[in-house]
């Protein structure tokens, strides 16, 4: 079944003649007619809808309402990374138009094509039941559109401005360490021992180019007639130019495996517990493989990914614990910031580096 848009929520409603309005000066043969609208779930970041036209299926992206840190929600540089990426990465979607006129709805916005297709999440989409050979076909795909987008040449995508030179990995130690200060409570440990060894042992970058920042099996779109192979990439919010194992890095720190422990277990989102689908090692070998890159302490990484997975669930408890949120899914984000702290320090421990 084909990943699908449900009710708009309350509160999030669009302006369907207005983005009406405005659409017609870009699709041609687009008639008269306001598009059914819908709104897919999650919206934790930008809210994504779905306008359906007789002649075109098109995708609607646009900050929370009240949002503040434009930076955060850079309607601007997310369109323009796809962008430019469409004629070297076949698998972004099209864009379609910008507007940056926020008296249209209230907020900056872009359109894009929706490519049809089935997105992993938590369970694999009803009615697909794959193998543990067609699982692994599934999974080199992945990692296979991962290691695509890293042979990207920055400059050939005219991306090179969102670089900001050598030195990638330890901007990042830095500014997750700030970040996770903002957000610490009370009851969730300092990073200390984490954060002095992620700074001590912060690597020179492997390489250069185009990362995603947040490659996760829900953020790509599969063939629904081949649930094996992937044919569109999302969610490019965060992309830039960068280190490639600091995004390997990061995507692993998702990558719950069946014989993962209860707590692990619990961050679970993706379907990487099948039967066939490659451990956390055997994905590292196999992209070091592939691309021929040599990490001198692939355990930076590792310990990096989860140290940043641990800031973002520590920042949305922020929220809970200051009452800005009352969603009782995140009572217990502050078990997993002290799960990390431990995990974290295990890997240090094992890497035999001081």
């Amino acid at each position: 079944m084909e990943d699908r848009a449900s009710a708009v929520r309350s509160g999030e409603e669009l302006d369907a003649a207005a983005v009406h309005a405005w659409l017609r000066t870009l699709v041609p043969g687009l008639g008269d007619g306001s598009p059914e609208v819908t709104q897919y779930a999650g919206g934790a970041s930008n809210w994504t809808y779905r306008l359906q036209y007789p002649a075109h299926d098109l995708i609607l992206r646009r900050p929370p309402a009240g949002t503040r840190a434009r930076s955060a929600h850079d309607m601007g540089r997310e369109f323009t990374v796809q962008q430019r990426l469409g004629p070297v990465y076949p698998y972004v979607p099209r864009m379609v138009g910008l507007c940056a006129d926020e008296s249209v709805i209230g907020a900056e916005f872009y359109v894009m094509e929706r490519i049809a297709g089935l997105i992993p999440r938590r369970r694999m989409p009803d009615g697909v039941r794959l193998d543990a050979e067609q699982t692994r076909r599934l999974c080199l795909s992945v990692i296979d559109r991962l290691i695509e987008l890293h042979a990207i040449d920055p400059a050939m995508a005219g991306l090179e401005s969102l670089g900001r030179g050598p030195g990638y990995a330890r901007r990042q130690v830095a500014g997750w360490s700030d970040r996770y200060e903002k957000a610490r409570t009370p009851n969730v440990p300092r990073f200390r021992r984490v954060r002095d060894w992620l700074r001590a042992n912060a690597p020179d970058d492997v390489a250069s180019c185009v990362i995603h920042n947040d490659w996760r099996f829900d953020n790509v779109v599969l063939a629904a007639d081949d649930p094996t192979r992937v044919i569109g990439v999302l969610d490019w919010e965060m992309a830039t130019v960068g280190d490639p194992l600091m995004d390997l890095g990061g995507a692993l720190a998702y990558w719950v495996q069946a014989d993962d422990n209860a707590l692990m277990r619990t961050t679970r989102r993706q379907p990487t517990d099948l039967p066939g689908m490659l451990r956390r090692e055997e994905v590292v070998e196999y992209y070091l493989g592939r691309t021929g890159l040599k990490p001198e302490n692939w355990a930076f990484y590792e310990v990096f990914g989860l140290f940043r997975l641990a800031v973002i669930a520590q920042q949305i408890y922020f929220r809970y614990w200051h009452r800005q949120t009352r969603n009782p899914a995140f009572r217990n984000f502050w078990i997993l910031v002290n799960y990390f702290d431990w995990r974290c320090r295990g890997i240090i421990r094992r890497s035999g580096r001081p």
